[in-house]
């Protein structure tokens, strides 16, 4: 077996990668950007050698810095991961050129499969049934055009070098097309260097269902069940679950021999996933298939008792498979969320920031090949490449972790993942926590009713208003705010305290708290044993019973509930209130230290997240209605599109294409 390889990723790819290579005795070589020089990964492997600057390009793309540092180090291997370099053929041939191990497939099958037209010609050939649409090599926008009315409306643009949801989009209308066939280019050239697109006829109300593939050097490959990954927003993966849910045994071989056929077809060694679209009368068609392991491969360990990173190692090493087909069962059933930095209520915009509080579910420490002989997996796994205090950066994807649950069935993995999702506590950034609670419970989903519309169609239940602040949150909030100042005037600050005695009376206090666009107002009365508080009408008796940092139980009448309240911001005026599930945030007003403070973006348009501007859609003087697009951003390799807030007309556009912009930036101005 390898004795050191490096790991050519970052993150939690590059975090799975290392505790598989530990467990088996495997030293590990992390390489890392400016960006990540404090990161989890760079801590967890034995040695780490710097690559270059924070852009991907200029760091985790550098395969021949990459190359030079594996020889150098002595490692015998490159591990690339998911993602960056792990579909890149000249990559690969070039590890196997200067005498090291490439942990994945041959070159040749990473070629083959890497142009989404060329695979699809090559999985024709084999037999494996494809969604009709055009995948030549004509890309003169007429003609592109010309074959999707052909087709006929909706259908789909991908990037033929593409994944992970970039360079693609769905058009409806004909007039739409040369617009998103455009901006489908950009994309792909940004995000994988060719912008050559396919255009497909777009399924209606269609499953994604994926199988898991190996191969190894030996003449031998086998199907490791299929995974449903239906749901999906941007064209990018939420949840994923296997085995897929209403799956039948003929239905199941019949995509899993398919998958085998077009694995053996490019000659494949390693781990691969085979992609389809299943239609709802189950006729299935082949998408893509991505040649190296993919973010949602826990799954598939859970339900069957296997390390696909250690299966990895042992064929890269030129062992036969552990486990063949008659061997490989299905053992309950597993779901995996990704946590993401995003703002789901605006759109899923991406996010950055600093992690100031992170609490994770009760995770069992998981180890995958667990024995089955009377033994259960563990129920709850998290993957994450982060830790409290770290940073969401502009440069790299969004994600925080993925968390992961098995249950006996698929009920009892719901449940486990409903109860995991309400201990998870994210204070420094959006996160889509609340997003995945609401998708989970949701009767679509939870009735297994699936497609990759599911979100589009369950707007209502999924985008809720927002619901008000409760008494019993403000009741928290306030009771944090007071125990902070009995505790700063307590070490020396008597101005802190403000419980002075009074004659005759009970002192008593106005808090208020902004919510949303609502400001609330508490009245705090001091009593004895704890305070009377009260809103408008309503008033409750509180009695702190205890606290522990950051956790507090407390008595409301005869009511004893427990929150986590975290204070964040410059002076600590936010408070986040983690009860029962929710997560729920109060802004804490002074009156005294933000008297004459105001702010005034009136007649603006600020950037929501820092991006480069790829297009202006408007110039000065032009009269534009609400949803008009006006520019384009590109952020964490995606296109956002910046709308009309309102009519109006524009009075100056702040920059100019290829600039970069901070978050908060006016981009443009409106004529008053």
């Amino acid at each position: 077996m390898f004795t050191k390889i490096l790991i050519a990723n970052r993150g939690e790819i590059a975090c799975r990668v290392a505790a598989t290579a530990r467990k088996m005795g495997i030293k590990t070589v992390a390489v890392y950007s400016e960006a990540d020089a404090k990161a989890k990964h760079v801590a967890m492997c034995d040695e780490a050698v710097l690559l270059g600057a924070a852009p991907a390009k200029e760091s985790y793309l550098r395969y021949e810095k990459i190359i030079q540092v594996a020889l150098a180090s002595g490692a015998q291997a490159i591990h690339p991961g998911y993602g960056f370099l792990s579909e890149n053929s000249d990559f690969a041939q070039a590890c196997h050129a200067a005498g090291l191990v490439f942990i994945g497939p041959p070159a040749s099958a990473i070629e083959a499969m890497g142009s989404k037209s060329a695979a699809k010609t090559l999985m024709e050939q084999a037999g494996v049934p494809l969604v009709p649409g055009y995948h030549g090599e004509n890309q003169e926008p007429d003609f592109l055009h010309n074959e999707a009315d052909k087709m006929g409306y909706p259908v789909l643009l991908k990037a033929s070098a593409g994944g992970g949801g970039k360079g693609m989009r769905v058009v409806d209308h004909s007039a739409d097309f040369i617009e998103a066939l455009a901006s489908c280019k950009r994309e792909a050239i940004n995000s994988f260097g060719d912008d050559k697109v396919l255009v497909e006829k777009y399924l209606q109300r269609p499953r994604h269902i994926e199988i898991q593939v190996f191969a190894d050097t030996k003449g031998n490959c086998v199907y490791l069940f299929e995974r449903d990954c239906s749901v999906q927003r941007r064209h990018q993966k939420v949840l994923e679950e296997a085995p897929a849910p209403g799956m039948t045994e003929e239905r199941r071989s019949a995509m899993g021999q398919a998958a085998v056929a077009a694995a053996k077809a490019v000659g494949y060694v390693g781990a691969g996933t085979v992609e389809f679209i299943v239609n709802q009368d189950h006729t299935f068609y082949f998408m893509e298939m991505n040649t190296r392991l993919q973010v949602e491969h826990p799954v598939t360990e859970m339900i069957t008792a296997t390390d696909l990173v250690e299966w990895q190692l042992r064929v890269a090493y030129g062992e036969q498979l552990p486990l063949l087909q008659t061997q490989l069962n299905i053992h309950g059933h597993a779901l995996e969320a990704r946590i993401y930095a995003e703002n789901p209520e605006k759109g899923f915009l991406p996010a950055i920031g600093q992690l100031q509080h992170l609490r994770t579910p009760s995770a069992v420490n998981f180890q995958v090949g667990f024995e089955l002989a009377g033994a259960t997996p563990a129920d709850c796994r998290i993957d994450s490449g982060v830790r409290e205090g770290d940073a969401i950066s502009p440069f790299y994807d969004p994600m925080i972790a993925k968390l992961i649950v098995w249950g006996k069935d698929r009920k009892q993995a719901l449940s486990r993942m409903a109860q995991a999702l309400a201990e998870y506590q994210i204070v420094g950034v959006h996160t889509n926590i609340a997003f995945l609670s609401r998708l989970i419970s949701s009767p679509a989903f939870a009735q297994a009713d699936l497609d990759t519309g599911l979100i589009e169609r369950n707007q209502a239940h999924l985008f809720p208003v927002p619901l008000p602040a409760t008494l019993i949150s403000l009741a928290f909030a306030s009771v944090a705010l007071m125990q902070a100042e009995v505790n700063a005037a307590s070490v020396g600050d008597p101005w802190q305290n403000t419980a002075g005695w009074r004659m005759n009376s009970q002192l008593q206090r106005q808090l208020q708290f902004a919510h949303e666009e609502e400001i609330l107002t508490v009245q705090v009365t001091y009593q004895a044993t704890g305070w009377k508080i009260t809103q408008n009408e309503n008033s409750l008796q509180v009695r702190l019973n205890s606290v522990n940092g950051q956790d507090f139980v407390l008595s409301l009448g005869e009511l004893s509930l427990a929150a986590t309240v975290v204070r964040d911001g410059k002076e600590g005026e936010h408070f986040h209130i983690f009860q029962q599930g929710q997560h729920l945030r109060l802004d804490y007003l002074d009156a005294l230290a933000h008297a004459g403070e105001a702010e005034a973006h009136a007649g603006g348009l600020s950037a929501p997240m820092p991006g480069k501007i790829v297009a202006v859609l408007v110039n000065a003087g032009q009269e534009v209605q609400k949803g008009d697009a006006l520019l384009i951003m590109e952020a964490m390799k995606m296109e956002h599109t910046i709308t009309a807030p309102h009519d109006g007309v524009i009075e100056e556009v702040l920059y100019a294409v290829a600039d970069q912009v901070t978050e908060g930036a006016a981009l443009l101005r409106f004529a008053q």
